[in-house]
């Protein structure tokens, strides 16, 4: 704890970034949560209550790999900032929704904000690296994905209640507070958002056309040849069809494998997250002694090891509470694995680039959960629940194991020494484009 606290005391701008991200984060767990639970109350369609939690994933597919080359092109503070008041904005026709037939503007108003989201997330990665020194950024991811840790377990818990109180419009103007507030604080970061290199941008449609290919196709060269981040791309290609494949049939197997309630599957599904903070710490500490590429596969390996025990226990005991214990512990490898994760990308990755890098993975991303998803579907009622989720967790254990052996020479990958240079960019004052 003492190393977090180090860190974020030291850091201003990190504090008002974290901040800015728990706040936010936390409005859309509760706008997540209460608008599935109150579009099933409208429209009694389990199809419905689907097609919103697709109407927010299909962007991510389509748009992240092009918007990360924005987030490398605009300034990322200012991208940032007006991202939040167009989410926002972007809420408050779920004002209108009355009945089943307004439905279709949840779908509307989930796509756009999706969309807006795609620029927004490679922007807030690329732009964590110029907050911290090198030798702090696992700190740094630690203690971010404790605050979205944090954010699902407040946001969970007040999605249901305000949906309840007050419906759609309540949850609504809760996430868009949220964004506000977020915005607030991100305008008053003082580091610079700017791209480290930026290109003139031709005043043509055609040439910006041809500019914008050449930025995205230059990002995935470097994905494809850079060692450490085209290991990591297939990481979370493997790794992401797992979690496709865990959000499919989880809910199946706590009601028709364990035998347990919607109230017991919601509190199975939220307590990674205690999981996840105390890994955070864990993290935090380790980050400072050990590389991350240690960090992402023994947290890997750890991860589906857990992960193999939740899903195989009910072939000899029945119960729900065992489940809940495991995903407590698997919180902790969790958040050694994202927090190894993130730095490896944030280290092997120049300035000029981190945007479009981390739109790539975001495509990626998408597309592997996407399979997961269908294939999930598919095969858990050709050969069964259990051998298809311990697929998740075996993907997990020969990742993390393929990850120490590939990264274990790479000097990309070690650990920064104490007191390696920050990743700050001095920049030159140059005209607007």
């Amino acid at each position: 704890m003492r190393v977090i606290w180090r860190v974020l005391a030291g850091h201003r701008d990190l504090r008002l970034v974290l901040s800015a991200g728990l706040i936010s984060t936390t409005g859309d767990w509760i706008l997540r949560v209460g608008l599935v639970y109150r579009v099933y109350v409208l429209t009694g369609s389990t199809v419905a209550s689907a097609l919103t939690m697709a109407s927010s994933f299909l962007p991510q597919v389509l748009l992240g790999a092009v918007a990360g080359v924005f987030a490398d092109r605009w300034d990322r503070r200012r991208t940032m900032i007006v991202a939040n008041l167009l989410l926002a904005a972007g809420l408050l026709p779920l004002m209108l929704v009355r009945g089943a037939g307004q439905v279709w503007i949840v779908f509307a108003v989930l796509l756009f904000e999706s969309v807006v989201q795609q620029f927004f997330s490679p922007a807030e990665q690329a732009l964590l690296p110029r907050l911290v020194p090198d030798d702090q950024l696992v700190t740094a991811n630690a203690v971010s994905g404790q605050a979205q840790n944090l954010a699902r377990l407040a946001g969970s818990g007040l999605g249901g209640v305000i949906a309840a109180a007050g419906g759609i419009a309540a949850v609504a103007l809760a996430d868009a507070a949220s964004f506000v507030i977020s915005a607030g604080l991100i305008a008053l970061v003082a580091a610079s958002g700017r791209a480290a290199a930026k290109r003139r941008v031709p005043a043509s449609l055609g040439r910006r056309v041809a500019v914008l290919r050449s930025e995205l196709a230059d990002g995935l060269r470097w994905s494809a040849r850079h060692r450490v981040v085209r290991s990591l791309m297939v990481f979370v290609l493997v790794t992401s069809i797992g979690e496709g494949i865990m959000s499919t049939l989880f809910a199946p197997f706590v009601r028709h494998i364990l035998h347990g309630s919607s109230q017991a599957y919601g509190l199975v599904a939220a307590v990674q997250a205690v999981g996840g903070i105390a890994g955070g710490v864990v993290a935090a500490s380790a980050g400072r002694h050990a590389p991350a590429s240690r960090l992402l596969g023994w947290g890997a390996v750890a991860f589906g090891a857990v992960d193999l025990a939740i899903f195989l226990y009910p072939l000899g005991y029945v119960a729900v509470w065992p489940a809940a214990v495991g995903m407590v512990i698997v919180g902790v490898p969790g958040a050694l694995t994202i927090a190894g994760a993130m730095t490896l990308f944030q280290r092997s990755t120049d300035d000029a680039r981190r945007g479009r890098v981390f739109g790539a993975l975001g495509a990626v991303e998408g597309v592997a959960i996407l399979a997961g998803t269908l294939c999930a579907g598919f095969l858990g009622q050709a050969i069964g629940i259990i051998p298809v989720l311990a697929v998740q967790g075996g993907g997990y254990v020969v990742a993390g194991f393929a990850m120490l052996i590939v990264l274990r020479a790479d000097p990309a990958a070690a650990a920064a020494p104490a007191g390696a240079r920050p990743t700050r960019v001095i920049e030159v004052p140059e005209g607007r484009i």
